[in-house]
């Protein structure tokens, strides 16, 4: 587990947990400097995983689980594998889990499996609330966090929403015992929204609403009614003051107490599945019993509650735990998708006030927050490298490697670009069930609240041969997934189109999308890239009126043939064939020159990648000398070709580990540097250097792909030349 914690002993916690509540990129800004890189120091007071970590850096949605539920409130094994299960949920809506625990005098944000295995099979572990935490940190045990002690951590973390099984509250005889938990005072005082399934029915529970009014906490039920929910029940005969029936609902009452700062917290309380709420009248009975015991064994205060639990477990012989286990899901799945809903909606806000607060960046050419959207393929790539060169198609079996990973033109776009820390929102369609656990784990780092799961379909899959070399042969793949990839299921991030400021399609998704993308972007004034994928898809465009509203494409030698085909209305045989294998890169060049140039009378930006060549960029001219933006451009006849190589001879790697996203790598790293602002030599030479790594690497994207790597110095170190400019004669129009 990799973990971000504190150094140089109290000074750093303090700024630590000062900085914490503030902006969440100076929580990790400020410790790096100050550590200059230290990754781990045993004296640290906050441990957080490497999963949380990276979903901070990328802005994704985050959920904090509390960890009593697994150290008292479970027996072994049921109370890990439902944490683990928890966790899964919430990962398969697009947010990212972040248990809350004290191990060994840390405070731990996110676990791993062993963790949480840990924690569930060890006795003896404290249940740790606000009060809790000078005792447990300063004499370093461990245990699990209540419901208060984690909304602490949470809104120390900046994490705005936390999801449990049900909360605490107001003790029947409360008014002499003064026993109220303190879960609501928390509630009162911190900003986090709870969500729940309501209060356990052994609490006086219109006590507990109107405790909770005192505390100035909006109580809100999550569904059609305003019924308040007991936990093992529906409807507790209570009423809550309000109700939201949508998870956008939900986010925008968060968000709008956010805004408010209010101070205090929200609680969205989630009936139990009507499945399981027929059983609720044997519970209650078996609660009933279950207090009774526990009143007559003298049990009070903390340990009421796991006494009462793990009796009424008994006595309905199993059927309170696995209601107790169906809610916590439930709750888990409310809870991540009004994670993601509320994330959508911050980060607009954030998009329309870079917008609107800095236009004068536009102008100088400095760095613009922003949003881009790509829309293409989720795919399971399998890869099968052969371990010698003379291969025959003669039914043998030949020594080689094989590998799995999660891939996809789109996808793979999306993963680089996020690791360059533009943010990118990816649409896509996967299968239901289909691999879905491995896109989660693979993509952690990456918004994936676009990418809808459709039942009775399969998950893309691709398997590709390799030469020895790592030079692709061929591929074969099962991609009937991405014909439901339609206009419809786009619509519904049609806002996220529009306000973009650059939008990415690749070819494998159905050309008819293509083109209502493209008209939305046309109508907003935003530039589409159009990734061709292969030669086949390459054509798609131009059999509708997409073929006049995109900006950029970077085909490939064989892709630019058939786009300029297809653009001219010319049979796939009436082009020639280009070898990259030769040794002279101007013969290449002679060769794609006339078809670039015609090609950019309709895509203004055609980035030609030449393999080991490099890029041949046509770039038809416009009023500025920089790749057009979301603001109207106009175009001249004139158009400047530049060669540019695929790196400085220095840089000229010995050996090439795979090709497979080469050109995935440089799509992107060019598009993040036009998201950026950043002039034309700039993005191709960023573009180049990402292909570069991923050359190097048996990961599509790999993940030494950093934007403090791909900064405008490092870029221009990296590559410090010019491009060669090819000079036209009549290759730009051409006679058939």
């Amino acid at each position: 587990m990799s973990l971000i914690t504190c150094t140089r002993g109290q000074y750093l916690s303090q700024l630590i947990f000062r900085k914490i509540s503030e902006n969440k990129s100076s929580i990790f800004s400020s410790i790096h400097k100050y550590t200059h890189g230290s990754a781990v120091n045993k004296n640290g007071l906050l441990q957080i995983s490497q999963e949380v970590e990276d979903a901070m850096h990328s802005r994704k949605p985050i959920v904090a689980l509390e960890s009593t539920i697994t150290t008292h409130g479970m027996p072994y094994p049921d109370n890990v594998t439902t944490a683990k299960a928890v966790e899964d949920i919430i990962r398969q809506n697009g947010s990212v889990p972040a248990t809350v625990a004290v191990i060994k005098g840390k405070v731990y944000v996110g676990l791993t499996s062993s963790e949480l295995e840990w924690l569930g099979s060890r006795d003896g572990l404290v249940k740790i609330s606000r009060r809790d935490f000078p005792i447990v940190l300063s004499q370093g045990l461990s245990g699990g966090t209540t419901v208060s002690g984690t909304m602490l951590v949470a809104h120390k973390m900046g994490i705005p929403i936390f999801v449990t099984g049900g909360i605490g509250g107001v003790h029947r005889g409360a008014e002499t015992s003064m026993d109220i938990s303190a879960d609501l005072t928390e509630l009162g005082r911190t900003p986090v929204t709870v969500v729940s399934a309501g209060v356990k029915s052994i609490l006086d529970i219109g006590r507990t609403l109107e405790y909770l009014e005192t505390q100035g906490v909006c109580v809100a039920t999550f569904g059609c009614s305003r019924d308040f929910p007991a936990f093992f029940t529906s409807k507790s005969g209570f009423q809550s003051p309000y109700n939201v029936q949508t998870v956008t609902s939900a986010a925008g009452l968060i968000e709008s107490n956010l805004q408010m700062k209010t101070g205090s917290g929200i609680l969205i309380a989630v009936p139990i599945p009507e499945s399981f709420a027929a059983s609720g009248e044997i519970i209650e009975s078996a609660i009933q019993q279950a207090v009774c015991e526990a009143r007559d064994q003298g049990i009070s205060g903390k340990d009421v509650t796991p006494f009462i639990l793990s009796r009424v477990n008994v006595l309905t012989k199993g059927i309170s735990l696995q209601a107790n286990i169906a809610l916590i899901k439930n709750n888990a799945e409310v809870g991540s998708k009004i994670a993601s809903a509320l994330n959508e909606i911050q980060l607009r806000g954030d998009n329309s006030k870079a917008s609107t607060v800095r236009p004068q960046h536009e102008e100088r050419g400095e760095e613009k927050q922003s949003r881009p959207v790509v829309v293409g393929g989720v795919v399971v790539d399998f890869y099968a490298q052969l371990g010698q060169k003379c291969v025959q198609s003669n039914g043998a079996t030949y020594p080689g490697s094989l590998r799995q990973s999660i891939g996809g033109v789109g996808r793979n776009i999306a993963d680089c670009l996020s690791h360059l820390g533009s943010r990118p929102l990816l649409v896509s369609a996967v299968g239901r069930g289909s691999h879905i656990g491995a896109l989660h784990d693979n993509c952690q780092h990456m918004d994936l609240s676009g990418v809808e799961e459709l039942d009775g379909r399969s998950t893309a899959v691709y398997c590709g041969v390799l030469q020895q070399c790592g030079e692709m042969m061929f591929g074969v793949g099962d991609m009937e997934i991405m014909s439901h990839i339609t206009p419809s299921l786009v619509s519904r991030y049609s806002e996220s189109l529009s306000q973009a400021p650059l939008v990415c399609v690749d070819g494998n998704i159905p050309a008819e999308t293509i083109e209502y993308i493209c008209d939305i972007c046309s109508q907003n004034k935003v530039p589409v890239w159009f990734e061709p994928a292969d030669i086949h898809k390459a054509l798609k465009p131009y059999s509708t009126s997409a073929r006049d509203h995109m900006t950029y494409t970077s085909p490939n030698v064989a892709e630019l043939m058939q786009m300029w085909a297809a653009f001219r209305g010319k049979s796939p045989a009436d082009v020639e064939t280009v070898s990259l294998d030769t040794s002279c890169v101007d013969d290449v060049i002679d060769a794609c020159l006339p078809y670039c140039c015609e090609l950019s009378d309709s895509i203004p930006v055609v980035m030609v990648t030449l393999g080991c060549h490099g890029v041949l960029l046509c770039h038809r001219l416009g009023d500025k000398p920089v790749f057009p933006t979301k603001h109207k451009q106009s175009y001249s006849d004139d158009v400047s070709v530049l060669h540019y190589p695929a790196c400085s001879p220095a840089q000229m790697p010995t050996t090439t580990v795979s090709v497979s996203g080469a050109g995935d790598c440089f799509a992107a790293g060019v598009i993040d540097a036009i998201v950026k602002g950043h002039d034309l030599d700039l993005c191709i030479k960023a573009g180049l250097m990402a292909a570069q790594y991923s050359l190097q690497s048996h990961h599509a994207v790999p993940t030494t792909i950093l934007p403090e790597a791909f900064s405008s110095d490092r870029v221009k170190t990296w590559a410090p030349w010019k491009p060669r400019p090819i000079k036209l004669g009549s290759e730009k129009k051409m006679r058939y």
